[in-house]
């Protein structure tokens, strides 16, 4: 099999906003962080970076300024995804002219095309733009799923270069390793599910637990990519609870909380998000206890 483009442990960044704003002396200190901890790679403005409620221009900020602070030391891949084709070129073509390395497109939301109209999609992005595309499906949040059979379609196009898969299911690594003949880089974007994922073909996580507690995501991806299964399981189960408390809220609610609880930015999120409840909070506490964090 080719070697990936793209692997390891990549993490969903959110944005930390304070008093309505990008606080972006405290993204350039999360960034920071990250790299110092070994991560492969960063995505600003995927749906942990709360892309669907930020304007335009805070949009095209924020992954301008993550490929700037990243200056080469890890790949950036810049979260594109739009409701309208032209929309997502548009941001894709913002990415390259910054200098990200991929983007990151999530399938369209809300007006719920069909299996047709995704591939069309997806196409008419990728040669529009030469940069590589990392299909992005997480139809819990969308409304449509992108079908194993569309993305085999997509992954003949040169330009396409893998997909983040956020449905948990775990036949589909293998349905894809088994009928994808192409270099195509399979990561998962469900943490809990992630080591799993990998197992069965996957090359890395997109991971929302790694804006916390990026040392060990890292960890666990070493020890899996060593072959040292004991020890990666190791890890799972050290974060497993972990990975599920920051989803007790509306995300990224719990991690900008679990963050707020490291000195690191705010809690603050954007509306309609509302910060996370004190009813969890406990729990979310209890989680970074266990994993080492706090």
């Amino acid at each position: 099999m080719t070697a990936p483009l793209f692997k390891g442990v990549i993490t969903a960044l959110i944005t930390p906003l304070r008093d309505g704003n990008v606080d972006e002396s405290a993204f350039e200190r999360l960034v920071e962080r990250q790299i110092a901890a070994g991560v492969h790679g960063l995505v600003p403005m995927g749906t942990t970076g709360e892309s669907a409620t930020l304007h335009p221009d805070e949009h095209r900020r924020v992954v301008e300024l993550c490929v700037t602070i990243a200056a080469g030391r890890v790949r950036v891949i810049a979260g594109a995804g739009a409701t309208a084709t032209d929309k997502a070129i548009e941001l894709v073509r913002h990415a390259k002219t910054v200098g990200a390395d991929a983007a990151l497109v999530v399938t369209p939301y809300y007006n719920r095309p069909s299996q047709a109209g995704l591939a069309l999609h997806y196409e008419a992005i990728a040669e529009a733009v030469q940069l590589p595309v990392i299909l992005y499906n997480v139809p819990s949040r969308t409304g449509v799923d992108l079908a194993n059979e569309t993305v085999a379609r997509l992954a003949a196009h040169p330009n396409i270069v893998g997909i983040k898969d956020a449905t948990g299911d775990m036949a589909r690594p293998s349905w894809m390793r088994a009928n994808i003949d192409a270099a195509f880089d399979l990561m998962s974007g469900d943490d809990p599910s992630g080591l799993g994922h990998m197992a069965l073909g996957g090359v890395g996580v997109i991971s929302v637990t790694s804006n916390v507690a990026p040392e060990a995501m890292v960890a666990l991806y070493e020890a899996f990519a060593a072959g040292d299964l004991a020890t990666a399981r190791a890890w799972q189960e050290r974060l497993i609870g972990l990975h599920r408390a920051l989803f007790l809220d509306n995300s990224p609610a719990p991690a900008k909380y679990a963050l707020a609880r490291l000195g690191l930015c705010a809690e603050e999120v954007r509306l309609p998000l509302s910060p996370t409840a004190d009813a969890v909070k406990p729990a979310i506490d209890s989680a970074l206890a266990a994993a080492g964090v706090l």
